[in-house]
């Protein structure tokens, strides 16, 4: 039992932090990076860790040791701003890419201005003319935070479905 009060999940809050989560995907999905960094705070941990394949219903099968990545709100910066030099190849000429974001949770925290948002999410991308279409999809674990009266994602989880990664690169944002 926990021992604070929690906050009553309405819909006009449920309808903010979708809009979030839906005017995130926009920014990614439309190459508007340096916006989407204003969506994330400044103390941000954004992190997919591995799956493993496991036998046994119920196992736990997400890594506590390993992960594809681990980023700060920094190192995220960092990788933007190389997409807007020439040196960021793999995204020249650039991917088109689309985020479909459902399944949208909220729970709140002992924190009365932090959320728990759980979501599930399909990535597509092509690139190029070729006719293959890279796809990821798995759940996020989000805390989302007003700050200065305005949304932020706090932290990211991505747990992806699959165990081995076939997209050709991990240069997309999930």
């Amino acid at each position: 039992m926990s021992s604070y009060l929690s906050i009553p999940i309405t819909a006009h809050l449920q309808m903010e932090i979708t809009n979030l989560l839906n005017m995130e995907a926009y920014y990614l999905d439309n190459g508007k990076y340096k916006e989407w960094l204003d969506l994330l705070s400044d103390d941000l941990t954004y992190r997919m860790p591995l799956r493993e394949t496991l036998e046994g219903v119920g196992a736990n099968n997400v890594s506590k040791d390993a992960s594809f990545f681990e980023e700060t709100k920094k190192s995220l910066t960092t990788r933007v701003n190389r997409l807007y030099t020439k040196s960021a190849w793999v995204e020249n000429p650039a991917t088109r890419q689309r985020h479909f974001i459902s399944n949208i949770m909220v729970e709140s925290t002992k924190n009365p201005e932090e959320f728990k948002v759980r979501s599930y999410f399909l990535f597509k991308r092509s690139r190029g003319s070729t006719h293959d279409i890279e796809e990821m999809f798995g759940e996020r674990n989000d805390i989302v935070r007003k700050e200065s009266n305005q949304w932020k994602i706090a932290s990211r989880t991505i747990l992806p479905d699959q165990s081995v990664i076939t997209t050709m690169n991990m240069s997309m944002f999930l």
